[in-house]
């Protein structure tokens, strides 16, 4: 059996939690080179893994000749990083938000339609049970034009961008320097980009909709350098509103659970997805539709765009359902937000 040649850009907490255990279950993986600051962990990674080559120069990475890529670097040189891994030839997994700018987000998606490379977007819920059990009811069924959607996000993150503390569910021997999630030039802001781009990703994948124009409020209690909550009014592009929130509650909250939910109204029917609950709704014309999930249906992981990337390393026909084009419509979202809060006005998609 063929290898197939993984690089890592960017091994931080997230990426060693998840994504390389994610990865090592793959029989034909090899792990060829990876990317990090501070040496100490970085050699722990390339024993742990065997890793030919460990460097702290993501550009070490792109040299080495690999199929595909993880880019779990901070947000703010996903471009930098992602283009440069799709441009030598390789496949890319790019952590959530994809981008700061919608504009390095749709050059991102231009560069791989260009070079014939997949890039995937770590929108996890998009591969499991009840998000895609949800979509096949929109696909097949639908709910008509829509009309208003609302979404709602809350998760455990009050210690994490107030520098109290760290994620929860972070890799202990690898948690995040607090500037990765703090600092907005490095992180894009604090829970609409570190917790409602997860929400996003869903939401938008399920509706197809696109952000037109926006008006935001943002908080920041704890004198936390970020914002903690979101309240977030959107109008669409076929002319849809709805409303946007995210709230950073408390670490023994939710435990494994993250509180989502997505509620679309459509002309003729109309649908609901509630994760914390592993709930599917769906109604039209009279018709309903429960989806019968386990009650650990809407825990998270993100195993699905790592089977993805190894599917697209192997040449193996698969359906992307966390896309490049996605995570770009998420990142507009978000921009309109982040906007609107800075000017306190109606701010349109540039």
């Amino acid at each position: 059996m063929s290898k197939i040649r993984v690089g890592i850009i960017g091994a931080g907490s997230w990426t060693v939690a998840s994504h390389l255990p994610n990865l090592a279950a793959h029989k034909d993986v090899e792990f060829v080179a990876v990317a990090r600051k501070g040496v100490e962990l970085l050699t722990k990674i390339k024993e742990k893994y065997d890793f030919k080559i460990a460097s702290e120069d993501y550009k070490d990475v792109i040299a080495a000749g690999v199929d595909v890529v993880v880019v779990g670097s901070p947000t703010g040189f996903h471009h930098e990083h992602a283009k440069a891994a799709l441009e030598a030839g390789a496949h890319v997994m790019c952590e959530k938000p994809v981008t700061i700018d919608p504009k390095h987000a749709w050059d991102l998606v231009e560069t791989a339609n260009r070079v014939g490379k997949h890039l995937i977007i770590s929108f996890g819920w998009n591969y499991q049970e009840v998000m895609t059990g949800a979509k096949k009811l929109m696909d097949e069924e639908g709910i008509g034009e829509l009309e208003h959607m609302t979404l709602h996000m809350s998760s455990m993150t009050r210690e994490l961008l107030s520098n109290t503390g760290a994620y929860p569910e972070a890799a202990p021997e690898a948690l995040p320097e607090q500037r990765t999630w703090t600092d907005s030039k490095l992180s894009g802001g604090g829970y609409a980009q570190a917790q409602l781009s997860h929400a996003l990703g869903a939401a938008l994948w399920l509706t197809g909709a696109r952000a037109k124009e926006g008006f935001a409020l943002m908080s920041a209690p704890m004198n936390a350098p970020v914002e903690l909550h979101d309240a977030i009014s959107m109008r669409y592009d076929n002319g849809a509103i709805g409303v946007i929130s995210g709230g950073s509650s408390h670490a023994a909250a939710h435990k494994k659970v993250h509180a989502v939910e997505v509620r679309a109204i459509g002309s003729e029917g109309q649908i609901l997805v509630d994760l914390e609950r592993a709930a599917v709704w769906h109604h039209k014309n009279g018709k309903e539709t429960r989806l019968n999930l386990a009650d650990d249906a809407g825990f998270y992981n993100c195993i699905g765009p790592i089977d993805s990337l190894m599917s697209a390393g192997r040449g193996e026909a698969f359906v992307n359902q966390s896309p490049g084009e996605l995570g770009a419509r998420t990142v507009e979202a978000l921009d309109i937000a982040y906007r609107s809060a800075a000017s306190g006005k109606l701010e349109k998609r540039i």
